[in-house]
């Protein structure tokens, strides 16, 4: 082929080699520019140059029947992917993608068959390489580097554009360390995609042909590297599904390497800086104006950064640099100067320096004409509407649900979490007596952009969408748990269509349920969705209708349920009935509580019971006022004496104590019983007692623990005193109630 094929070999997302394509460009006037890509984003062309697209932005191609399966492929205002499109549209000359197609990429990863979302991740990169030996660390070890990505940094990003000579000496040393690699199949495939749109871009008849692709690929990306035929066999019979490819906004997070997407960089923040530098009028005030702009983060955070001290972090840093034989002052350099000068040796400042600036807090954006499924479109609109801000950065949104803005806002993220659209979280709205707030915090993240159009599958627009996809939860759910919550949700979202459907699913499976550890379960979710949803007006008699059948149910298999546990059962069990008892307490009605203390009371005295089982009931009595306190100092003594066995005593305290430590606090008798029962057992089973022992007190705080430590101390001040029929002198024994009060955690027995 006569045609000049000029292949320039970069690092995804690096300024220094955004910087040598552009001069590289300007050097060759291209006919055609070739860059790495899916070639489905060629349908973003049109797009590209619209002032709307700002990035950082990533092409996104996912598979339209299963929008889960999904790639991005990001790009920043330094890559130089960006760099070479927009030069290309900036003087119409044409633009071709090339690299293995989307619709074959996506075909070949294999569904696990688990029915979970797939994780969504870019296209792959180049460096580093994580499945082969990396040329770019070989190189950098030739060279004397122990870090491949100063090397790079120091060769490549630093130095001023060189023009075609950097590329031509770059691509031969690579081609010389791929000579020993084993190309994988997935790599070969790409670079064969690759040559065959180089060769039908010199077919169309440009002379002139630029290919911006990864540094690996460079030497073999030529088309006369190999034959056609051979390419050809190598990509026939391919599988492929049917894609659709928009753009989706990034985020500057999302590019740095922490995020955990191998096509990212650790400092994008920083590259941005350079990358805006070099473009700029004074291309050599790299370092002070990052510096500058650091001085400025820290007074904003309160801290002292004086105009001399800048300009001594900048002498410091250009020192660094010459000591080190950098070509060029860096990231490194600026961060040992700025913690020295300007940080006094701390490293907690760089910490918010290294957030807001190093990686930054960026969002990218795309038109409002960008191709997108009617969902998203409608979600949009309605963010917009409710003056819900999207953003990179995490905020907390507290809404007042007596408003009607405070409502809408609060049915639109509970129909996003719904639809798997975790937008929003809920967040602790403060200090209040009432139901009336919400807190959320609103964090937007790419993914999320799949997670819309994997969602639109359910509806076009937002509520059509939660309702369809709660209908089909309804069907899955496993159990009435999984139900009761979902009406709780239907209600938080305002869907009640969706609401009639869960609930007869709910009265279904209530009527043919017949576990009442499960009927427990959802007790509490229906209890809240009852009160709750006086709140936004909703009606919830149907609610009320099953929850007091449920209650009826589980009151009559209590007794099956709760006796003849073992430990592991009766700790599944002690969950549920105190899930059970908050639900009933929320709503505070005489109709449901008078059965159910009832049952509880048939039960909490009853030796068949688990002794953890039975203490908690008992509890739950006292605390309601079902039990007087005479009564619960006889139960407990007889927990608690000698005749009946250690493990069951402790385990009928652990029950019996849990929640606060009020009740000893203010019962002298109680307190007394078990002051006298840790003292009298045995010193070889006190030993196995000892850690269910710490367990119960160390549920309690430590102002809590301190307090029932002095109060320990004054009982025993008074000398001997009667405890269980037996005449104790208290000073005699304070030593050793002291090391017992300190083993099992009461540290301020002392």
């Amino acid at each position: 082929m006569a045609a000049q094929v000029s292949v320039l070999g970069i690092r995804h997302h690096g300024p220094g080699s955004a910087r040598s394509v552009l001069s590289a460009l300007e050097e060759l006037q291209p006919e055609a520019v070739v860059i790495e890509g899916m070639p489905e984003l060629e349908r973003l062309l049109p797009l590209a140059g619209h002032p709307d697209l700002v990035p950082p932005v990533a092409g996104l191609v996912y598979v339209k029947d299963t929008p889960s399966r999904a790639v991005f492929s990001p790009m920043a205002v330094f890559s130089p992917e960006w760099v070479a499109m927009r030069w290309a549209l900036a003087r119409d000359v044409p633009v071709r993608f090339a690299d293995l197609a989307a619709v074959h990429w996506l075909a070949l990863e294999e569904d696990d068959g688990s029915g979970e979302e797939a994780p969504v991740r870019p296209h792959p990169e180049d460096l580093p390489v994580p499945t082969r030996r990396d040329p770019i660390a070989r190189l950098a070890a030739a060279a004397g580097y122990g870090d491949p990505e100063r090397w790079w940094d120091d060769v490549v990003e630093h130095r001023p554009g060189s023009g075609l000579a950097a590329f031509d000496a770059l691509r031969e040393a690579i081609a010389e360390v791929r000579a020993d690699d084993e190309i994988d199949r997935e790599t070969l495939l790409r670079e064969a995609s690759m040559r065959q749109v180089v060769r039908s871009v010199v077919r169309s008849g440009a002379e002139r042909v630029a290919v911006v692709c990864g540094a690996y690929h460079a030497p073999v990306v030529a088309p006369a590297t190999t034959t056609v035929s051979a390419d050809a066999a190598l990509l026939k019979g391919l599988p492929r599904v049917r894609v659709e490819a928009t753009w989706a906004p990034w985020t500057a997070e999302r590019l740095a390497t922490a995020s955990g997407y191998g096509a990212g960089v650790a400092s994008p923040g920083w590259y941005a800086h350079l990358h805006s530098t070099w473009a700029g009028p004074r291309p050599d005030d790299v370092v002070p104006s990052w510096l500058v702009r650091v001085a400025r983060q820290l007074r904003g955070e309160q801290l002292d950064a004086p105009t001399a001290s800048v300009v001594e972090a900048a002498r410091l840093a250009d020192a660094l640099g010459a000591l080190r034989g950098r070509p060029s002052v860096g990231l490194e350099e600026l961060t040992d100067a700025t913690q020295a000068v300007l940080c006094e040796g701390s490293d907690l400042p760089l910490r918010l320096i290294h957030d807001d600036l190093v990686v930054g807090h960026e969002l990218g954006s795309v038109p409002e004409d960008a191709p997108s499924v009617p969902l998203a479109a409608d979600l949009t609109r309605q963010q917009r509407s409710l003056r819900l801000r999207v953003s990179a950065t995490a905020q907390t949104v507290v809404l007042d649900l007596r408003t009607d803005a405070g409502r809408a806002r609060s049915t639109l993220l509970h129909r996003l979490r719904l639809l798997g659209i975790d937008w929003g979280s809920e967040a602790d709205a403060g200090r209040t007596t009432g139901t009336f707030k919400e807190a959320w915090e609103l964090e937007w993240r790419p993914e999320l952009a799949v997670a819309v159009i994997a969602a639109s599958i359910y509806g076009t627009t937002v509520e059509s969408a939660a309702a369809a996809r709660v209908a089909r939860l309804a069907e899955e759910a496993p159990d009435l748990s999984a139900l009761a919550s979902l009406v709780q949700a239907c209600l938080l979202a305002d869907l009640p269509g969706a609401l009639g459907t869960v609930l007869e699913q709910l009265a279904r499976q209530t009527a043919l349920q017949h576990d009442t550890l499960a009927l427990l379960g959802t007790v509490e979710p229906l209890a809240r969705t009852a009160r709750y949803g006086d709140v936004r007006g909703v009606d919830g008699s149907r609610v009320r209708e099953i929850l007091d059948a449920v209650v009826v149910r589980a009151c009559v298999g209590l007794r099956a349920a709760l006796t003849g546990l073992d430990d592991v059962a009766a700790d599944v069990a002690r969950t549920a009935v105190e899930s059970a008892q908050h639900g009933i307490g929320l709503l505070d009605d005489e109709t449901l509580l008078q059965p159910w203390h009832a049952a509880l009371a048939d039960l909490a005295g009853d030796d068949a019971v688990h002794g953890s089982l039975a203490g908690r009931l008992t509890r739950i009595l006292l605390d309601s006022g079902r039990l007087g306190t005479d009564e619960a100092v006889v139960r407990m003594s007889q927990r608690l004496s000698p005749a009946s066995p250690a493990a069951g005593g402790a385990a009928w305290l652990d029950g019996f104590l849990a929640g606060d430590a009020a009740l000893l606090l203010h019962d002298d008798e109680l307190l007394g019983i078990v002051d006298a029962w840790v003292g009298e057992i045995r010193e070889e089973t006190f030993e196995d007692l000892l850690p269910l022992l710490r367990r119960t007190f160390s549920r309690y705080e430590r102002p809590a623990r301190r307090q029932l430590g002095e109060h320990l101390q004054r009982l025993g001040s008074g000398g001997a005193r009667r405890t269980g029929g037996l005449d104790l002198d208290v000073d005699r024994a304070l030593p050793a109630v002291h090391r017992v009060a300190a083993l099992i955690g009461l540290e301020g027995a002392r």
